[in-house]
């Protein structure tokens, strides 16, 4: 089992909460990269969005690209798994972009996290043209489609619905073959069976072992008619390592406690109408991001590695972790969990 974690950009994860102690800040998103890789965390999830989807849209976010490169820069082997939607970067910007932080990486340690947009305040606030759920993901394809030639060859051109290009030319290649990772995720139709197609990795919100496995088992079958080697699995999860359940309990209860006046509720709607997802979500599930609570790494220390166990026999090779304040809990989790 590979330990990711979710790059605290938004200032924390809990909607409830308005300061969890972990300000989204270069300073404080530098401490926490170093320390990680220190302890024994192998990758860091950073998520791109323009506005605080968590404490609402006044609140500061972190851009994730700059972000990456940087901590790329002052840390030595950690992983940046960096999202992406194709609606906001266009393909070639972004393949040269990401090659040049694989070079500052030294190679292997920058790979992409290619997200389709759901969030339309979102897009009209910052001049993107926000599109339905199927044609996001038709631009999607043809942005993974350059991307992945521009990285693998020179004068490439190519004319389709919203892409042109003509005879480019993208130098220095990256230096992770034959490619950078690609991950994404996704629940309708039409993302499982891109992702199966032109993706490396497959990573899913919080659900206990049983469902991922069935998801696994979907998606290695799709993966298998298309004539492609498996794909790397990795799920979100919100971790609670006390001491005793009752702990734990008490911690869950604090941060489920749901105040619907909080700026990060405001676009529940909107979030589920802008995706398809298999499953309804509560505000209370809501009120940790990514469904995190449902994966069930909340009480003691043996329960949780438990439950890693369980995942990991049902296939998942990466847990992206969430929980707060970040590195008081990281550091909980890397000795209470990781080391054991």
């Amino acid at each position: 089992m590979r330990y990711g974690y979710w790059l605290p950009v938004f200032g924390g994860w809990l909607r409830n909460v308005d300061d969890e102690n972990m300000a989204a800040t270069w300073e404080y998103s530098k401490k926490l990269a170093r320390r990680s890789e220190q302890i024994g965390y192998d990758l860091s999830l950073v998520a791109e969005l323009n506005l605080n989807d968590i404490k609402g849209e006044d609140a500061p976010s972190l851009d994730a690209w700059s972000t990456a490169a940087a901590l790329t820069a002052v840390t030595e082997r950690l992983e940046y798994m960096v999202a992406v939607r194709p609606t906001f970067h266009h393909p070639a910007l972004l393949a040269k972009q990401a090659a040049n932080i694989d070079h500052i990486g030294g190679g292997g340690r920058l790979s992409l996290n290619v997200v389709s947009s759901w969030w339309k305040d979102e897009a009209e606030k910052y001049g993107v043209h926000f599109e339905q759920h199927d044609d996001r993901y038709g631009r999607t394809a043809e942005w993974l489609q350059v991307l992945d030639n521009l990285w693998k060859k020179d004068g490439f051109t190519f004319e389709g619905k919203y892409y042109k290009l003509r005879d480019s030319v993208l130098q220095p290649k990256p230096l992770s073959k034959p490619r950078p990772t690609i991950y994404a995720g996704g629940e309708s139709e039409a993302a499982k069976n891109l992702i199966a197609k032109t993706c490396d990795a497959y990573v899913m919100h919080g659900d206990p072992p049983e469902r991922i496995r069935e998801k696994i088992s979907d998606m290695a079958a799709r993966r298998e008619r298309f004539g492609l080697p498996p794909m790397t699995y990795g799920v979100a999860a919100y971790s609670i390592v006390r001491n005793t359940e009752a702990e734990a309990k008490a911690e869950l209860a604090r941060i489920t406690d749901v105040k619907q006046s909080a700026g990060g509720y405001s676009n529940y709607q909107q979030w589920l109408s802008g995706t398809q997802l298999e499953q309804r979500v509560s505000l209370e599930d809501y009120s940790v991001s990514n469904r995190g609570l449902r994966a069930g790494l909340v009480g003691t220390p043996q329960k949780v590695i438990d439950q890693v166990a369980a995942f990991e026999a049902v296939g998942v090779n990466l847990l992206l972790l969430q929980c707060s304040p970040q590195i008081e809990e990281m550091e909980r989790f890397a000795e209470s969990v990781i080391r054991r």
